[in-house]
């Protein structure tokens, strides 16, 4: 597996999740992404290999290969700040204790499915977009 992008992985059939990767394909201006359902092979083979329990990590997650992985709020800061421009902004929460920013984003993950609504099987992206999503 190449080690040039990083790797996002996601609740497949979330539409909260699958907006936000529309959201994070936009702006991703320098290609640094490439993304995964958690539910595809390739994400319980990343989950596995560096002994994520997706029972209890279900939505983000950022994969730097050879590096690290981050989960829950510091993934998302880490992926937004990277968008460059007024995003670099987002460097601000880090100074939030984990334990307040993670109650945040576990209270919108756990309700996510009730406030924004959930797919039946994992989105196809589009042809153009094809060869960003990993298999």
């Amino acid at each position: 597996m190449s080690t040039e992008h990083q790797i996002v992985l996601f609740d497949g059939v979330c539409n909260l999740c699958n907006r936000a990767i529309q959201f994070i394909i936009k702006r991703d201006k320098a290609d640094r992404y490439r993304f995964a359902p958690l539910q595809s092979d390739l994400g319980k083979k990343l989950t596995t290999e560096r002994n994520i329990d997706t029972r209890k990590i279900d939505s983000i997650i950022l994969i730097e290969p050879g590096k690290a992985y981050y989960i829950k709020a510091p993934a998302a800061l880490r992926i937004g700040k990277k968008f460059g421009g007024l995003w670099g902004l987002l460097a601000i929460f880090e100074w939030v204790p984990p334990v307040i920013s993670n109650w945040v984003y576990d209270l919108l993950a756990r309700n996510r499915y009730r406030w924004f609504g959930r797919k039946e099987q994992c989105m196809i992206p589009s042809p153009e977009l094809k060869q960003k999503f990993l298999d």
